[in-house]
């Protein structure tokens, strides 16, 4: 249960609903949908074990889970309906070892936010757009919009003035806090000289904040008369590509990737981000035959950096954008026709030791990890046997 849920309306429910739920449930849904949009979500029916709501509940989060405030815990009652302040909102289903009842249906949909502001977090910049007229209401020109380092202009058009701040240039500031990973600007609004009414300069603090699995956007004014404040969610550019040798120069372009078994296969997963100064690493990868559960039927092939198939193995990788890895086509193909694979890359900050991207294997508790790491989750496949594909086929 529960998962990662981007479209723009729909109904989460308890596992089993309208039946009861299973006993020792523990499920988290992540609501993420367009930049600039808000989640609001309307619970229309609860049946759960009353009283303090210590043994079965459910929580609203206003974004992710482990890094947002709490915005309601419930168990019985009349129907609330939460809205998030960013484009994400988590849901978290729990349910202890004792009693069963009907659970819990909600519906979401996302409503346009205000557009006075807009920030996008792209993998390379933030771009960031002010509505001129909303400028122009407020007594401010748009001539009078800068950045710190006045060297990185706008673009201005009849109706928005445009900034696209890299993360590594234009005066952006990098700085680690105890899980996040920021890149902040200021972007000036200064009053006209002409101007009859005092105003004070409007200093709009831009954030890109890396969170787990995802990264947050907040645009806030500072000791100002204008009130800015928008939070936005959203996802690495990470991917995962098969090649046919481990020279790695020839993509797998074909899908399905038809191979044989033992086959050898090798795969590149890349970080797309201008930061220079962060490190990719390999932390779990399981196999399955069903690209939407990877419980079930499980296989893996490395988990939490310990490798889990005698096959598994890792290359030297040229930049630290790249993660090189390997592993041979196995006999759990031989009983599903097609096979995905679901691999959780591990994002740390460069040269730093103590995070798990340079401890490699380990079995410690999650929570104890760097003060700047994420993971991020990527699906790949799927993969088919050739026809007529047998043990001892290609060994490349």
């Amino acid at each position: 249960c529960g998962g990662s849920v981007s479209d723009s309306s729909g109904v989460l429910q308890s596992p089993n609903y309208p039946g009861s739920y299973p006993n020792d449930a523990d499920c988290v849904w992540e609501i993420q949908v367009e930049n600039n949009f808000h989640v609001t979500l309307t619970f229309r029916d609860i049946e759960m074990q009353s009283g303090t709501c210590q043994h079965d509940y459910v929580e609203v989060y206003d974004g992710p889970l482990h890094s947002s405030p709490l915005l309601g815990r419930f168990c019985s009652g009349s129907f609330p309906t939460y809205v998030s302040s960013s484009n994400m909102m988590s849901v978290r289903f729990h349910s202890d070892s004792r009693y069963s009842f009907r659970g819990f249906q909600a519906h979401y949909t996302s409503i346009p936010a205000g557009h006075n502001t807009t920030i996008q977090c792209l993998p390379d910049y933030m771009h960031v757009v002010v509505n001129r007229d909303y400028l122009q209401s407020q007594g401010y020109s748009a001539r009078r919009v800068t950045l710190n380092d006045s060297r990185c202009r706008p673009k201005v058009t009849s109706r928005e003035v445009i900034f696209n701040i890299p993360y590594n240039g234009c005066g952006t500031i990098q700085e680690e806090n105890n899980d996040t990973i920021n890149y902040s600007n200021t972007i000036r609004v200064t009053s006209s000289g002409y101007i009859i009414k005092r105003k004070k300069n409007i200093n709009l603090h831009i954030s890109c904040k890396m969170l787990r699995k995802s990264w947050q956007q907040v645009v806030y004014a500072a000791e100002d008369t204008v009130d800015v404040n928008e939070y936005q969610f959203g996802r690495y550019d990470m991917n995962i590509t098969f090649y046919n040798s481990p020279a790695f120069l020839q993509q797998v372009r074909s899908s399905p990737y038809y191979i044989d078994l033992n086959q050898n296969l090798y795969l590149q997963a890349c970080l797309r981000n201008s930061d220079p100064n962060l490190k990719v690493v390999v932390d779990t990868c399981v196999a399955s035959p069903d690209p939407h559960d990877f419980n079930t039927l499980a296989y893996y092939l490395v988990r939490n950096g310990c490798p889990r198939d005698s096959s598994y193995a890792t290359y030297y990788s040229p930049s630290s954008h790249f993660a090189r890895f390997k592993f041979n086509a196995f006999e759990f193909m031989s009983r599903h026709p097609s096979v995905y694979l679901k691999c959780q890359m591990l994002v740390c900050r460069l040269g730093d030791y103590s995070s798990h991207c340079y401890r490699g294997c380990s079995t410690r508790a999650k929570r104890d990890t760097s003060s700047a790491e994420e993971k991020v989750d990527v699906v790949v496949g799927p993969l088919q046997l050739q026809e007529g594909g047998a043990p001892g086929g290609n060994t490349r």
